[in-house]
């Protein structure tokens, strides 16, 4: 039997063949160093308590299906939610629950795209936009952001690719893999893009509150009260609940007459009858209560330590550099290509794979242009990271393609 036509030209490489590869040399016996993936859990960083238990508290009342938008309460606490993030007007009804961003990431899509139909989508990016634009029989057009500038889009390229077939904008901030936090000129430079092309923006801020050294994260829809924005988040990142798959949207500056997307919004989410009701009861505790991940992130707290740390042994290696990530939990190095003569990023992991049992991810599977670039997640504590860096170090002082 053949897959179809359409997932030919459907790629999500962080989960491809070098994760692959990975599971083969786990069943042959050998232990992998697994830092390539945002997920916290395996690294102690544990849900709240508070969260755990209102799941545990409402799970008898969980049993049957939900609203399809999702339960009311959590709908509440999401619409309150960015009411104090500044974004006018969000109600409880234009709020809608996933199975985590991922499934919500889809179905925006699918109620927006007619084939050959235009998105653009940050280079590099949280690949599974650019996946599910295709996937959607779209097209994703990839806007650049300036490494040199701090991974900031570059406004000019952005507005070079805007065709009359370009439908939405991409806006991942905080940004995965780079870890940039947009400043609010730049926003609102590609606020006025969608604005003046009639374009809606799909701002993912999964990562908002995950922010260092002071940096400040702008909800996008907060500064654009009069574009359609349709905004993401879940309790993935922030509350350390990858697993419970529970992520929500809101929509806001639509007009009346852009309630036919908003309708075929509603119909996606009949269809998959609803989200997950047991872990929407983590919703209203974790928006509405103590927010212990400022603890994590400021001064002494342990992601920080992790992402000062790991940046520092990164780039002490030669022929290494990286820009210090703001946001997310993630440091996306640079191989200089004058040191490191690298044609093949993919190839260049898998054989770090087989040599180091380490498994980090490749740039180009972030849709980059050029193979140059390194994804390693700084979850791990600092010994573990010592040691992942020791690995790579030893690795890169001998590798040649």
């Amino acid at each position: 039997m053949q897959q179809a036509q359409r997932l030919r030209s459907v790629r999500y490489d962080i989960r491809g063949p070098v994760l692959r590869r990975a599971q083969e040399l786990e069943a042959a016996g050998h232990r992998i160093l697994k830092l390539n993936l945002g997920n916290p859990a395996p690294w102690g960083l544990a849900t709240p308590d508070p969260i755990v238990a209102d799941v545990v508290q409402n799970i008898v009342a969980a049993q049957g299906y939900s609203d399809a938008r999702g339960i009311y309460s959590a709908r509440v606490a999401v619409a309150q939610h960015y009411q104090t993030l500044g974004v006018p007007g969000v109600q409880p009804d234009d709020v809608l629950l996933g199975n985590g961003v991922s499934e919500l990431i889809v179905m925006v899509l699918q109620a927006l795209l007619d084939t050959g139909d235009e998105v653009l989508v940050p280079s590099p990016d949280y690949p599974l936009w650019t996946g599910a634009v295709n996937l959607c029989s779209g097209r994703a057009v990839h806007y650049r952001c300036d490494e040199a500038a701090g991974w900031t889009p570059d406004l000019e390229h952005m507005a070079s690719r805007i065709t009359d077939r370009t439908r939405a904008l991409v806006v991942i901030n905080p940004n995965n893999p780079t870890g940039a936090v947009y400043s609010r000129q730049v926003l609102l430079g590609m606020i006025e893009l969608a604005r003046k092309h009639g374009l809606l923006i799909f701002a993912d801020e999964i990562y908002d509150k995950i922010v260092y050294d002071g940096a400040t994260h702008h909800t996008l829809a907060a500064l654009a009260p009069d574009v359609p924005v349709v905004s993401m988040g879940g309790l993935s990142k922030v509350y350390r609940a990858a697993g419970f798959r529970s992520g929500w949207l809101a929509t806001s500056g639509f007009s009346g007459s852009d309630s036919d997307y908003l309708d075929g919004l509603q119909l996606l989410a009949n269809m998959r009858v609803c989200p997950n009701v047991p872990a929407q009861h983590a919703i209203q505790t974790a928006l509405g209560g103590y927010q212990s991940i400022e603890e994590l992130t400021r001064p002494g707290g342990r992601l920080l330590e992790q992402r000062d740390h790991a940046w520092q042994s990164l780039v002490d290696i030669p022929g290494v550099d990286c820009v210090k990530p703001a946001g997310a939990l993630y440091l996306f190095a640079r191989l200089d290509p004058q040191v490191h003569k690298i044609h093949d990023d993919e190839r260049l992991v898998i054989d770090l794979l087989e040599h180091q049992h380490l498994l980090i991810s490749h740039g180009t599977g972030f849709n980059l242009d050029t193979p140059d670039h390194l994804r390693l997640v700084f979850l791990a504590a600092t010994d573990v990271l010592d040691d992942a860096v020791s690995r790579i170090r030893t690795f890169l002082s001998t590798y040649r393609q």
